[in-house]
């Protein structure tokens, strides 16, 4: 797996010092931007292509996932299985700094768990704090990862991601350690970044949606990541599509868990 990232340009190097012990330390970090203007533009008409073509079917792909089977999600417009629907989508899993980020949390042995897109919508988006995975970790060996790819600004107003930094680090859950998890946690931060940015979360962290209390969506793709012997959310072997694997290099199709042909 170290030879595969290297030759994707994956290095140590590509995060500072600094940028590591805050992601050790804290359980979250925010990369800046890393999608262009243009890139970013894209990405916005793609997924509003995907939207009204999908229609009322739009995010089917998440209900029809064993490891996940959310119901619709009120509230929040939700698309699944971005890896097939546009190269526009490719970065969200190959993009080096991105995928040292993910490494410097789970290690050498990791792959796509999903890649999904979610909008909180005007008036909704709270979400209890939580982690996602269902029992704490003790040991610091962590299963999953996310990276929140911000197609708007991120701020207090429009529901912005909070999170509780540290809670990686101890051996409870939210639904455990508060009355409430709903409730706000007087010492989770909101996740305040500009439209291209890139947040990594240590998936154990404590986090959430809050209320989004603009006339607009809220708008963010999650590229979710998790330990090589981990069930995916989307298992790409049943949803993979020849024109995807004719598109992406080897490499890439390690990264999804299609080790039979790299």
């Amino acid at each position: 797996m170290n030879e595969l990232l290297q030759k994707m340009g994956v290095s140590s190097h590509l995060l500072s010092e600094d940028e590591q012990q805050f992601l050790r330390h804290n359980g979250y970090l925010n990369l800046g931007k890393l999608l262009s203007d243009d890139n970013l533009h894209k990405i916005k008409q793609r997924v509003k292509e995907i939207l009204k073509e999908e229609g009322e079917n739009a995010g089917s792909e998440l209900m029809q996932s064993p490891s996940i089977r959310h119901p619709k999600e009120s509230g929040a417009t939700r698309l699944g299985d971005l890896v097939n629907k546009g190269a526009a989508f490719d970065i969200f899993y190959t993009h080096p700094k991105v995928l040292a980020a993910i490494r410097l949390v789970l290690g050498e042995q990791f792959k796509l768990s999903s890649l999904n897109y979610r909008a909180a919508l005007p008036g909704a988006g709270l979400q209890k704090l939580h982690v996602d995975w269902p029992e704490s970790i003790q040991n610091t060996d962590y299963m999953v990862c996310n990276s929140i790819w911000l197609l708007d600004d991120f701020f207090k107003e429009n529901g912005a991601t909070r999170v509780v930094p540290g809670t990686h680090l101890q051996p409870t859950l939210p639904a455990d350690a508060m009355k409430d998890p709903m409730d706000t946690h007087p010492e989770e931060k909101i996740i305040v970044a500009e439209a291209g940015s890139v947040v990594i979360f240590n998936s154990h962290t404590w986090h959430g949606g809050t209320t989004n209390h603009t006339s607009q969506p809220r708008r963010a793709i999650h590229s979710y990541f998790c330990k090589k012997d981990q069930v995916q959310q989307t298992n790409q072997g049943q949803f993979i599509r020849k024109s995807t694997l004719k598109r992406i290099s080897a490499e890439a199709a390690y990264l999804l868990g299609l080790k039979e042909i790299v």
